[in-house]
């Protein structure tokens, strides 16, 4: 009997450790920002992370991702716990068995397109037969990239892809060592408006959400800084909704571009009604996801609808952002 009853203590003792761990505030919150993600930038610059945790004492650290790629190794390593990916871009990482999950959805971008520099003579996917063509593996535009190629029944092989971040594939095509590039706004937008480039192909429906990610362990140990990380980053979604023009200054100054290139890629390609990861997301992603076998991306036998369902997340986002926020203002 008195065996029971120490076994019983002890059972009781571990779960209420346990709970005590899960509702303990991170000591540090390693959080990316990214020039295609500029909630992030909002968030960064007014500070809003560390009001959010200041009486907690949690120290917020800031990581530059210039590409999903980026974002999604900082996550595997747990040197980030929040990281700005493309969705398909989450996918593809998740298939391949990183340990993230999505959480919340910061944009619906049309941020990536084919571009050819000035003077060139490529006029359709058809023409990249054999040229050079920047991409970023592993990214949205590396993805539209193959899509678009497999929409005319050309593949990788086709082509000369030359992996470079994204925006050294913006230096390479206005320098002329590649004969076109799979962009990613601002970068895209700002040789569009600085370099007289050219978008020969667009298609928004080949371009995935952004996404904001966490790391599994995290999000395991922390889901109450979890939710409180999203209502900030929904603070700083209607804030751009509300101050478009502050926020193209607020991604000028970041990127270092002009404002009329930040005004491009806030104003005229990024959506940002709908916040909440839901089974729309779910099907686009599961409708683009034949890329990846196809192209060999994912190793053979992956149940790739099985990684986006066990991906994406709907309960955090939709137990702190109100049910009303996904009526579009832009």
């Amino acid at each position: 009997m008195r065996k029971n009853w120490f076994v019983g203590l002890a059972v009781g003792l571990t779960a209420l450790f346990s709970l005590s761990a899960q509702a303990e505030t991170p000591k540090t919150l390693n959080v990316d920002y990214a020039y295609y993600s500029p909630t992030s930038l909002v968030v960064k610059k007014f500070g809003w992370l560390e009001e959010e945790f200041k009486s907690d004492g949690t120290e917020i650290n800031w990581v530059l991702s210039l590409g999903s790629n980026r974002a999604l190794e900082y996550l595997n390593s747990g040197s980030v716990h929040f990281g700005s990916t493309a969705g398909l871009s989450a996918v593809l990482a998740k298939a391949n068995g990183a340990p993230i999950k999505t959480v919340y959805v910061y944009s619906q971008p049309e941020w990536t397109a084919l571009v050819v520099p000035e003077g060139s003579d490529i006029q359709s996917i058809e023409d990249l037969e054999g040229k050079k063509v920047a991409a970023t593996k592993g990214t949205d535009p590396y993805l539209f990239l193959l899509r678009s190629l497999q929409s005319k029944g050309l593949t990788k092989r086709d082509v000369d892809i030359i992996n470079l971040q994204h925006p050294d594939g913006r230096t390479a095509l206005v320098r002329g060592d590649v004969d076109a590039w799979a962009g990613l706004d601002p970068h895209m937008a700002a040789a569009q408006l600085q370099d007289n480039a050219r978008l020969i192909y667009r298609n928004i429906s080949f371009n995935t959400y952004g996404f904001l990610n966490v790391n599994e362990a995290f999000l395991k140990q922390h889901p109450d800084a979890v939710r409180r990380v999203i209502s900030v980053y929904e603070q700083a979604r209607e804030w751009v909704l509300d101050n478009p023009d502050e926020a193209a200054e607020i991604l000028a100054e970041a990127a270092n571009l002009p404002v009329n290139v930040a005004k491009l890629q806030l104003t005229e390609r990024t959506i940002l009604n709908q916040p909440l990861p839901s089974q729309q997301h779910i099907d686009d992603l599961t409708g683009a996801a034949p890329i990846l076998a196809a192209e060999g991306l994912v190793r053979p036998g992956t149940d790739v609808t099985a990684a986006i369902t066990n991906l994406i997340d709907t309960t955090f986002a939709a137990s702190v952002i109100r049910k009303d926020t996904t009526v579009a203002k832009r």
